[in-house]
C-alpha cells in the first residue's frame, strides 16, 4: 500500500464514499470530506499528497478552493471532478492549475492515471 494520503471533496455522501473505497483500491490511503470548507479545517490538508475534489459544491467551489490553496501556500496537486460538461467550466479548472479534470462518470483506470500524474508533479 502507497502511503501517501489523497484527499476526496464531494457534497455528494455516496459518490464521496464510493471514490474513498476506490482509491483505496488502487493501494492509497484516503479521506473524505463533504465540503471544501471542513476540509481547510481539516488536520489532512497538511498531511495530503493529492487532492481530488468536485467543482460544483456549496460553499467554495472546487476552483475557488485552488486559488485558496495557492494564495496559503499549499502546492497540491488537484485533480477535479464535474458531473457538468460545460467548456468554459473545462477552461477554469484547467487555467487554476488542477492536473487534471474527469467528467462523471469515469473509468477507475482514468482517476489511476490522473492520480498517477498528479503524484508525479
Amino acid at each position: 500500500m502507497d502511503d501517501r494520503l489523497i484527499s476526496i471533496i464531494d457534497d455528494d455522501e455516496s459518490l464521496r464514499l464510493a471514490l474513498v473505497g476506490l482509491v483505496r483500491s488502487l493501494g492509497y490511503r484516503a479521506s473524505g470530506f463533504g465540503s471544501a470548507e471542513e476540509f481547510l479545517n481539516s488536520s489532512d490538508i497538511a498531511a495530503s499528497s493529492c487532492l481530488i475534489t468536485d467543482i460544483q459544491m456549496p460553499g467554495l467551489s472546487g476552483i475557488e478552493l485552488k486559488h485558496l490553496l495557492v494564495e496559503r501556500n499549499y502546492r497540491l496537486p488537484v485533480i477535479m471532478i464535474t458531473g457538468r460538461a460545460d467548456p468554459s467550466l473545462r477552461d477554469r479548472a484547467l487555467a487554476s492549475g488542477a492536473i487534471c479534470l474527469l467528467k462523471k462518470p469515469f473509468e477507475a483506470a482514468a482517476l489511476l492515471d490522473c492520480i498517477e500524474r498528479a503524484l508525479a508533479a
